[in-house]
Formats: structure tokens, sequence, C-alpha cells
């Protein structure tokens, strides 16, 4: 090995794990220590600013700004209590990140001297550049105005010396700049309409909570390896690398014990996370080597999304002092495994779980069928819209790769679920019974029957009912949850809109109101039949039975991403009032602008590491041979040292066929780069980058990885996916 890379390898190879002072106090009595929850906001709020808060947080009332002050105060009082010295108002551009600027609390006093302070004023509202951030053209670079307002949904939380308030980001005209404001207006849309229908069952629900559970798949590497890894740094993938002769094949790694140094970082991780109050639970091995998940309780849907933007910057912190780096990629090593983050979704009202199933009365179960119906109607309806809210250019790679949801968008149910549906249809008198849980007899004496769900679960399925959830499977790793959040719960708000107007209908006209449920059920079940799937969705059979059923197939993401801009995609977000027009056309040039510098940042790297790294190693290897060829001659003499030297010469001519091939490759990424840099239309842009930019990564990447087989190891430069996809 080279001294620099023997290094990296030894350095990683020898690391100990971080000891982790986990508080004392068992994790009920530490959660939420750093957060300003209710427990706090009684503590330090007046009696009645308290009861106007809460009234806010659980009521959907209008916040009264008179009470903004108040609240200043008590948060003030709690942070510099806590050693804060500093706020900031804390939101999610269309960046896939999140934004803030801290602001320190000390003001003039008049006098000469500072005095701290923390009004309403700057609790409720603050100004950062509009200019700096995405905007699809909303605003030019010269009106650089736009608002940050408070959330008071989602509690204020503590960062080292910083207050954070979470906040929604819009521009100076209104429109939004961020995911939050989409998600807050999608999620009060959810709520009118679920809970007009929820009526029909049960006239005292007083609102509908839009609930997730997402579930976070990660990579873990030694930060050494990491950081001699170009391509890892700038685009989050190995952009080359063979892969390594063991791998996932064993399926050895899935819920295996889980490494000394990766369970410090799990504990440490956790630890701070629940000091956030971000109720993470579960932690385990994923399939891929040196791959990893958590997953927290369920939440309210836009404080779950919240937790997730935090948890995620939180993992890149913790990371560090364990000697680690978080991958968030869909798709960072080839040939094994990407990472996904299962969005498991629910509807809850202030009584119950409304996709629960089985209830105790006909009536109960009529719900369930009702709110699956459209759930399914909406995901029907808008299957192309859905696909586009979770596709991005790195869960492009992961989709539809055998490992993950297929790039179709369907829905598996489960046998109960499935005959329950076919037996409205055929208007069976048994129509509305649903089993429960059935024990499962395992003839072993010491252990009880099992107790079976009345569903399966299907790993191929995007959009699986897995029992009193739906589990959006499709979602990337790297998303904010938001995107795909904002896409769902504005499609059934609008399913759910259309449900109730043709049951009213019908009732006016003198239908029994159950009557009328049922015969626009019955409708709604024949119509969103195509989205039904409880097969396998990674068989070609299911491609072409797809296609044939009217669903979305299309495969390049800068086309799918214009399923935004579809008439019917218009016009549910306008009628529900998520969005209008100009924001949903301003976030599609977004996305398309983002999709293109990814890849061309992805070329750029490529081809620099070709020709800067691959090339020069494999040639100076190549020499090296050479001079070997030469001395077998001088030793042996000319036909001795021919017949010696055939192998290195075999060797020899591999590397200049391949390094040649490599040149030219590189050559024509270049040149079809330029070309497409030339295109202003974004969208064209974007297609112009997946069509015959990104064409050229696979017959470029694939001469790499066979040269990496045959130049020597010691001279290799970068690490290997044998040294950087196994922790020792």
């Amino acid at each position: 090995m080279t001294n620099e890379r023997f290094d990296a390898v030894v350095t990683a190879s020898h690391k100990k794990p971080v000891e982790v002072l986990a508080p004392v106090e068992r994790p009920s009595e530490y959660f939420g220590k750093k957060v300003f929850n209710r427990a706090k906001m009684y503590k330090y709020l007046p009696a009645d600013v308290y009861q106007k808060l809460v009234d806010v947080i659980d009521n959907g009332a209008e916040l009264d700004r008179s009470i903004a002050d108040a609240v200043a105060k008590g948060m003030k009082q709690w942070a510099d209590e806590n050693g804060v010295t500093h706020y900031t108002h804390w939101f999610q551009p269309l960046t896939e990140g999140t934004a803030e600027k801290h602001d320190s609390f000390i003001e003039h006093d008049g006098k000469g001297g500072m005095i701290e302070e923390f009004s309403g004023k700057l609790l409720v509202q603050q100004e950062p550049d509009a200019s700096s951030f995405p905007s699809g053209g909303i605003r030019s670079t010269f009106e650089a105005r736009g608002y940050s307002a408070w959330d008071p949904t989602s509690p204020v939380f503590i960062i080292d010396d910083t207050l954070c308030i979470p906040t929604i980001f819009i521009s100076y005209t209104g429109e939004a700049l961020d995911y939050k404001a989409p998600l807050l207006r999608a999620l009060h849309a959810v709520n009118v309409a679920a809970t007009n229908v929820c009526h029909y069952f049960y006239p005292d629900v007083k609102k509908v909570i839009s609930n997730l559970g997402w579930e976070q798949e990660y990579f873990l590497v030694d930060e050494d390896l990491y950081a001699a890894r170009p391509d890892l740094i700038l685009t989050g993938r190995t952009l080359m690398g063979h892969e390594s002769a063991k791998n996932q094949q064993m399926d050895d790694h899935y819920f295996g014990t889980i490494p000394e140094r990766v369970q410090a970082f799990m504990k440490d991780l956790e630890v701070q996370a629940l000091e956030l109050g971000i109720p993470v639970k579960t932690r385990h091995n994923e399939v891929a080597p040196n791959q990893f998940e958590c997953a927290p309780i369920f939440e309210e849907t836009n404080l779950a999304v919240d937790h997730n933007m935090l948890l995620m910057s939180l993992m890149k912190r913790v990371a560090h002092r364990h000697g680690f780096e978080v991958l968030l990629h869909e798709k960072p090593f080839d040939g094994i495994n990407g990472s996904g983050k299962h969005n498991n979704w629910s509807l809850s009202t202030d009584t119950g779980i409304l996709l629960h199933g089985p209830g105790k009365t006909r009536e109960d179960n009529l719900r369930f069928v009702v709110f699956t119906v459209e759930t399914l109607m909406a995901v029907y309806r808008h299957n192309g819209l859905l696909k586009a809210s979770i596709m991005d250019a790195g869960n492009a790679h992961r989709l539809g790769a055998n490992e993950a949801p297929p790039a179709i968008i369907s829905s598996f149910l489960g046998k109960a679920v499935s005959g329950v549906l076919e037996h409205i249809m055929k208007a069976d008198k048994d129509a509305l019974v649903i089993k429960g849980k059935e024990g499962v007899q395992i003839d072993i004496p010491e252990i009880p029957d099992i107790m079976r769900d009345n569903t399966d679960r299907n790993r191929t399925s995007p959009f699986a009912f897995t029992g009193n959830r739906f589990e959006f499977r499709a979602v990337g790793s790297s998303a904010n949850c938001a995107s795909a959040q904002i896409v769902l719960n504005t499609a059934v708000a609008e399913a759910l809109t259309s449900f109730k107007e043709r049951v009213d209908a019908l009732v006016a006209k003198g239908e029994d109101k159950f009557a009328a449920i049922l015969s626009v059920v019955k409708d709604d079940i024949k119509t969103c039949a195509p989205i039904h799937f409880d097969g396998n969705g990674y068989s070609d059979e299911w491609v072409e039975e797809a296609e044939r059923r009217g669903l979305d197939t299309e495969k390049s993401a800068p086309v799918i991403f214009g399923r935004y801009l579809d008439p019917e995609s218009i016009k549910m977000f306008e009628s529900t009032g998520v969005m209008k027009e100009n924001e949903l056309k301003a976030r599609n040039e977004v996305k398309w602008e983002t999709y293109t510098k990814k890849l061309q940042i992805e070329a750029r790297v490529l081809g620099d590491l070709s020709l800067n790294h691959i090339i020069p190693v494999a040639t100076h290897y190549q020499a090296m041979l050479s001079k070997d060829v030469q001395n077998l001659m001088v030793i042996y003499g000319a036909e001795k040292g021919k017949q010696l030297s055939d192998r290195i010469m075999n060797i020899i001519e591999q590397i200049s066929e391949r390094t040649a091939t490599i040149e030219k490759d590189v050559e024509d990424m270049v040149n079809a780069r330029k070309v497409a840099n030339k295109i202003t239309d974004e969208r064209e842009k974007a297609v112009a980058y997946h069509d015959t930019v990104e064409t050229w990564f696979h017959p470029i990447r694939y001469q790499i990885d066979k040269l990496e087989l045959v130049v020597a190891d010691e001279l290799w430069t970068l690490p290997k996916y044998r040294e950087l996809l196994f922790i020792r």
C-alpha cells in the first residue's frame, strides 16, 4: 500500500468507541429536556397566555399576537437558565436541508451599554434574505425580502447555545419558499375534509390528525476512509468501485449484532435525540453492510417532519464524535441495497384511528372501509404525482432496483381487506364483517400461539396497508418527508371532499345515508381497482400489467417532475388551498435545476477522478510492468523472456485499452455536458442531462472497476468497497 492509503485503513481499523456518558435518569425523565414543551410552557407562562397558546396548538385557533411578548419572555427565562445566548428562526427552504441565522439577545440599553432581551416581535417574525434561497423565479435576485414566521404547533428547542424557533418561510408577496408552509396547509385541508366525513359516523369528532412514523435508513463509514474518497465527499455516493467479494449476499448483517463502535454512536444519538423530544424507539442493522436504521414512535405529521430534519442534522454531528461519516444518499454503493425513509402514514381523531380495523360494529367497519377506499382513490388519481413527490437524482438510483419499491406506485392491501372490498362489490350481506387477528398454532408446547395480523407485508409495494396505516416505502433517505406528505394529505383531502359531495347529493335525493355511503364506496372501489396490486412489484410482468392499467410507468426523473404541472395536479392543489399554480411552477423550476446541478457535479467529479487519479495510477502500474518485461528479456533472452512475459503483456494491453476507452468516454461526456449547459429552459436542460450526460456514467465506471481488479492493490489510491463497507 502507499503510505496514505495504508495510514487511512490502519487508522480506521484501530478506532475505539467513544465513551458516552448518558444521563443517570431513565429516558422518560430527560425526554424533552431541551424542548419548550407543555410542561415548560405551564411553568414559564402566565395561566391565561398558556391557555391561549394551547388553544392554538390543539384547536387551530388564530394566534393572538398580543400574547407574543409574554411567550417570548417565558422562553427567554427558560433559555437563560440553560445557558442560551442566541436565537434563530429554524426553517426548511427548498435546498433539502434546514436553514438558520443566529442572533444574540443583546440590544442597546440607550445608556451606552447593552441589555439582553427577546421580544414577541422577534419571536413571531424575522426577515431572512430570500434572494439567496431557491425560489424558482418567484423572486428576482434584486427582490430580496422574505419572511420567516413562528409555527407555534412545533415546539421551540435548544441546540448548544441557541434557541431554535421552527418557522415557515415565505416570499414578500406571500408565496411559500419552503416545505413547512404547504405542509401545514395540506394538514389543514385533510383535517377539514376528514372531519366532515367522520361526522357520518361520529358526530362528536372535533378534528382529524395526520400521523407520521418515519424509518430512517443510513450508512456509516469511517471518516478517514471517507476523506480519501473525493466522490463521496462531493456527491454523497461512490461513482466508481468494484463490488467486494463479500457484501450482503450472506444475509448476515440484517438484524445482526450491532458493532461496538456503532452501538456507542447509536446510544449517543438516542440520548441527544430524546433530550430534543424526538421519540426514537428502534435501532438495528439493515440489509447492506454498514447500513443501519432508526425509527421513532408515531407523531403528528408536522412535528414528525421537523424531528426527522433535526435528527438528520444531529446524526452528522454525533457521527463525527465517533469517527464516522453518515451517508444519507439513496444509493452510496453500487451492487448493494440503498437507503429509504419509509413513511408510515395514518389518520386519527380525538377518539381513535380512522384506518384501524376491524371495528366492533358494522358502522365501525364501514368507517374503516370509507377511509381506506378514499385513500386508494387519492393514490390512484395522483399516482404519477406521488411518484414525483419522492423522486430526485439520488432516489432514481434506488427505485426499481429489486431492493426497494418499483418506480410504479401501487397499493398492497392483503387478503382480509381485499376480501372485504370484493364482497362489497358483490353486494354480499357479510361484506362488512372483517376478521380480527387469529392465532397461529406452531406445535411447540412451551410457546403460546402467535397472533397473526389480518394482512401480510409486501416489501415490493410502494404504498402498502400494514394493519392500521399505509406505509409509503418509496421515500428516499435524504428527502424531506414533507414533500411526500404534502401530496399524500392533499390528495386524500381532495378524495374525501369528493366522496362527501357525492354522498350528500344522494341523501338530498332521499336515499338513506348508509345506503348512499355504500353506493359511493362501491363506485370508488371499482374506479381505483387499477392501483390495487398484491403481487410481486419487482417482476417484469407487473410493468406490462401496470401499463395496461393506465398507471404511470415513467422512469426519467426530470420527466416525472412534470406531474406537478398536470392540470389535475394544479386543480387539486388550488382547490384545497395548499399551493397556487405559480408556486407549483416555481418549485418545479427548483427541482429541475437541482437535478441538473447534481448530475453536473457528478459528471465533473467522475471526469476529474478518471483523468487525475485512475489513469495516472493505471499507467504508472503499466510502466512498472513494462520494466518487468524488459528485465525478463535481459535475464532470459528474447524467446524465453517473451514466454514468461505473456501474462504481463496481457495486463499491459488491458490497461492500454481501458485507459484509452476512459479518456474517449470522458471526452464525450464533457462534450455532452457542454451542449446541455447551453440550454436555457430548466426542464429541457434536466432532460438533456438525464438522456445524454448521465448515460456515460456507467460505461466509464465499468472500465474503472475493471482496472481496479488488475492494478496492484498497493498503488490504488481510493479506499475500496471491502474497506469502506466493513466497520472494524
